[in-house]
């Protein structure tokens, strides 16, 4: 789980957050959205400690992130992974060299022990015998997936995911959407994923924190998001009249489910008939 308690961030005069604070839990996909600007790509730097917050605290552990030594914070990092936006891959480097350079810097493992780890982590972002291809002969979604095999080689208990489907088309967005929640779920990792994308939202949002002009404005699920009130979430989620009538349509569905749930419960809650057995011959 990571806190983040009454963040603030000011460049100059300008300031980018304001007292933000959210819980990002553990098993579950921890989106923050927003318009360009609005600050959510400032807040995850402050959480992975590339940006020094002015005032508040990141806690991992329950251990303020802000106030460690460097000693403790690079134990930290050992513990977090990092998908970037443009999958980030060194170009000179194969798949297998490039997954395994975390390895290299943080561990004191054989070449063979790397090895297996690294075959492990391709296999399951299915990537099999991809090992010695180069990031130029890979397509943007398996750059995506070469990217979080390296993310996830050390095991990590926290995985930052910086708009992890920019370039992708809405098939291959679709399959990392669904690969970074089953990871996310099967290791029980702390995940944030930093968004614009819509699909995302309603895909994996099991906790969605929406930034606007460098505030929290709104926080819930990919569930209660449907029925939210506020105009300015409303606006930046379903911005057109295709979705705006898709929103409306998922509204209904929903509160069809629950009035048949609730009429459902209320059958199981009466009583039922009392049989009287036939009387025995004689």
């Amino acid at each position: 789980m990571i806190e983040v308690k009454n963040i603030h961030k000011s460049f100059g005069d300008k300031t980018i957050i304001k007292d933000v604070s959210a819980v990002m839990k553990a098993g579950q996909c921890n989106l923050i959205i927003g318009t360009s600007g609005s600050g959510k790509t400032v807040l995850m730097k402050c959480m992975v400690g590339l940006f020094a917050p002015d005032s508040g605290e990141v806690l991992y552990h329950g251990q303020d992130f802000t106030a460690m030594n460097a000693e403790d914070k690079t134990e930290i990092r050992k513990e977090i992974g990092m998908l970037f936006q443009g999958a980030a891959l060194f170009d000179s480097l194969t798949v297998e060299q490039n997954v395994m350079f975390p390895l290299s810097m943080f561990t004191k493992w054989t070449f063979r022990k790397k090895h297996e780890r690294v075959n492990e982590v391709l296999a399951r972002v299915n990537l099999v015998d991809a090992n010695k291809k180069f990031p130029s002969e890979l397509s943007g979604g398996m750059k995506k997936r070469v990217a979080l095999a390296r993310a996830i080689v050390l095991n990590p208990k926290f995985l930052f995911c910086d708009e992890p489907n920019s370039g992708l088309d809405p098939q291959t967005s679709l399959v990392i959407d669904r690969l970074i929640k089953e990871i996310t779920i099967e290791y029980n990792i702390t995940t944030v994923v930093n968004t614009h994308d819509m699909n995302s939202v309603m895909e994996i949002g099991n906790y969605i924190l929406y930034m606007y002009q460098g505030n929290k404005e709104w926080e819930g699920t990919n569930k209660e998001i449907i029925f939210s009130k506020n105009q300015r979430l409303n606006d930046f989620i379903f911005a057109s009249e295709f979705l705006k009538d898709a929103k409306d349509m998922r509204m209904l569905e929903e509160t069809g489910k629950i009035s048949n749930e609730r009429n459902m419960e209320e059958l199981l809650d009466k009583d039922a008939p009392t049989l009287v057995p036939p009387p025995d011959d004689e």
